[in-house]
């Protein structure tokens, strides 16, 4: 099944950026995102519209954290990446002449509008900030169990 991995790519990037001082460069972040910097240049210039990140040119330039953590929900940055479809699955024909396929349509139609609803508004919820932490409790459990051993 393939999947539009952008989010969790840009989340994966976004916290490695809210863990250094200075910019990281689109090659250093393409990197982390498994990525080409083509393609972390144009992602991140989509968050850059909308005040998520900024970019400084030059030797010392790259991407920066321009917002809050706090205030940056993944409905935020979902929404910045396009909208990008939530499932995967869908209809077979999205306008069937059969009356079959017009009532299984249907029916899946309501149940995927409903289960994107109710996950935008788990996104809503969930903040930079919560992943930050998220991440600074499992690395600070990965290092005491590494010197436990």
């Amino acid at each position: 099944m393939k999947r539009d991995s952008r989010l969790s790519s840009v989340l994966h990037a976004l916290l490695h950026m809210a863990e250094q001082e200075g910019p990281l460069t689109s090659e250093t972040l393409a990197q982390c995102m498994h990525t080409n910097p083509v393609v972390v240049r144009r992602t991140m210039g989509l968050l850059r519209e909308v005040g998520i990140v900024r970019s400084a040119k030059g030797h010392t330039g790259g991407w920066t954290i321009a917002a809050d953590l706090k205030s940056v929900t993944l409905r935020q940055l979902h929404e910045a990446l396009g909208e990008p479809a939530v499932f995967a699955i869908g209809n077979r024909n999205e306008t069937p002449e059969c009356l079959v396929e017009q009532s299984v349509n249907s029916v899946l139609d309501d149940a995927f509008a409903e289960a994107e609803a109710l996950l935008l508004q788990r996104f809503e919820n969930v903040t930079l900030a919560d992943l930050a932490g998220e991440f600074a409790r499992r690395h600070a459990q990965w290092r005491s169990e590494r010197t436990l051993s």
